[in-house]
């Protein structure tokens, strides 16, 4: 095993720059990684070796004739398959799409390609878009490369287990209800969602080809790695204003302080009512409050004056209304959503259940959709997105758990997860402490921090002020030198000790 699989893209990107070693020798190291490792992992679903290896020659050829194509010259990165890709299978794992061959690229995808990336392939996703681990009827489940039998998290599901088995340095992933951040915390990995409408989502899926644009709140575009750095030039090159959505505001990229952490105020929360944590969780979180503390960061416990349960209830709402016309289901589809409803409605602890019912809130509005609820649902978000600005704007960034549990074993959609003595209901063990922040729209990274008990990773959200993505990387970064904890998984690596790749 070479250990270029295991560095960072920004590292890859200057080592072959200064050609000391090729873009031919990049992609090989990574296409053996996955012939090794994907037949127990199935986070690739589609390899695109041979477009791969002539552009990695490509690359090669232009740097010798003085020609650089960008940041990420000559770097194989992988994509989401929910991305389309020009020429490139993209199913978004539904068997309805399982053929589809794109005639253009994805607005993201084209920007990476621009600025030098190679594309290897596309990543294994939950279907269509659903659901919090990667299953779907198209390929194979994805596994988590620190145990096998259980999810790496979903939809980025592929992305992340990609990324932490060392099968890619990059993936460009999406978020509309924690699917960067949830897997990113399940493999131990790095991720950000960036603010709401700060990247386009043009060639993104869903909507399915040919619906009307639909996902208009919520949808963001961002990146998994194995450093914040590789998260800031991902940023950077996706990023911005495009003419194919106009919706998308001309907001320059802010210009982060040089600032000293000390110096920064910083909240954190290693749980918040009514959402109990995972006890490892809590306990990697206060460990991360000491250790700050110890180096003379001022961190203060703090819980922002927001009500969670109405943040909840308006995401699913928003989320109903966004997907009705965006999806083109089969009857299949219909029956196995149906299914997850009253699985995820009728499992778990009543408690749970009766803080949010999603067949409760959903049903209605999938039988009986109404341009006033529609509006009235995104004036209760207007509030909530201004309550969260005004809460934060006291705090350079708030820490905060990813979700209620750590990576748990594969199961059905829809059945409730153990979390300690809790039974909770599926979607409320991984997206209480993800959607609210959809809702609102705030940008989050994620780091990990730590490891439970049975070895599993722990991540944790760095949650920043609404278009300050830079100024949260640069905090994130300064966190991460501190409390950051990546460890590649041992049957990878050969090296499991990470601090010289973050």
């Amino acid at each position: 095993m070479s250990d270029l699989v295991f560095r960072p893209a920004h590292e890859l990107a200057q080592m072959i720059r200064d050609r000391t070693v090729s873009a031919v020798e990049v992609l090989d190291a990574h296409l053996a990684q996955i012939d090794r490792h994907n037949p127990t992992l199935n986070a690739i679903c589609t390899l695109d070796e041979s477009n791969a290896r002539a552009r990695a020659t490509q690359a090669d050829e232009a740097l010798a004739n003085g020609e650089n194509w960008g940041p990420l010259h000559g770097v194989p990165i992988t994509i989401k398959d929910l991305f389309e890709t020009e020429g490139l299978r993209t199913t978004a794992g539904s068997t309805s799409l399982k053929n589809y061959l794109p005639q253009l690229d994805a607005v993201a995808v084209s920007r990476l390609r621009a600025a030098g990336a190679i594309i290897l392939g596309k990543t294994n996703v939950g279907d269509l878009a659903g659901g919090y681990q990667g299953l779907n009827d198209v390929f194979p489940r994805v596994n988590n490369p620190w145990n096998l039998g259980y999810t790496p998290g979903g939809t980025s599901s592929g992305s992340a287990a990609a990324i932490a088995a060392g099968l890619s340095p990059l993936d460009l992933c999406s978020d509309f209800g924690g699917s960067i951040r949830q897997p990113a915390h399940f493999c131990g990995i790095y991720g950000l969602k960036p603010t709401d409408r700060r990247v386009p989502t043009i060639g993104h899926i869903p909507e399915t080809p040919g619906s009307p644009r639909c996902m208009r709140q919520m949808l963001t575009v961002g990146g998994l790695a194995r450093s914040v750095q590789d998260l800031i030039i991902c940023l950077q090159i996706i990023a911005g204003a495009d003419v194919s959505q106009p919706d998308i505001p001309p907001v320059l990229l802010d210009q982060p302080t040089d600032r000293p952490l000390q110096s920064r105020r910083i909240a954190w929360v290693d749980e918040w009512s009514p959402y109990p944590v995972a006890a490892d969780i809590k306990l990697a979180m206060q460990s991360a409050a000491t250790n700050l503390t110890e180096a003379g960061v001022r961190v203060e416990k703090w819980v922002p004056n927001f009500d969670f349960p109405v943040a909840w209830r308006n995401y699913y709402r928003l989320a109903a209304y966004n997907l009705i016309y965006a999806q083109s289901l089969t009857g299949s589809d219909i029956q196995k959503h149906l299914a997850f409803l009253f699985r995820d409605s009728t499992q778990g602890d009543r408690a749970f259940r009766s803080l949010g019912n999603l067949a409760s809130i959903g049903l209605p509005i999938s039988l009986n959709p109404t341009l006033k609820g529609y509006f009235e649902t995104l004036t209760e978000r207007d509030r909530l997105t201004a309550q969260m600005d005004q809460e934060l704007a006291q705090w350079d960034a708030w820490l905060c758990p990813v979700a209620m549990t750590p990576a748990f074993p594969h199961c059905d959609r829809g059945a409730a997860i153990q979390v300690d003595n809790y039974t909770v209901p599926y979607s409320m063990a991984s997206g209480a402490y993800l959607v609210p922040f959809n809702a609102t729209g705030h940008p989050a990274v994620v780091i990990p921090i730590g490891q439970t008990s049975t070895g599993l990773p722990i991540g944790m959200q760095i949650i920043g002020q609404r278009w300050r993505e830079m100024e949260l990387l640069a905090i994130a970064q300064q966190l991460d030198e501190i409390i950051g904890d990546f460890r590649a998984p041992s049957n990878y690596c050969e090296s499991a000790s990470s601090k010289s790749t973050s």
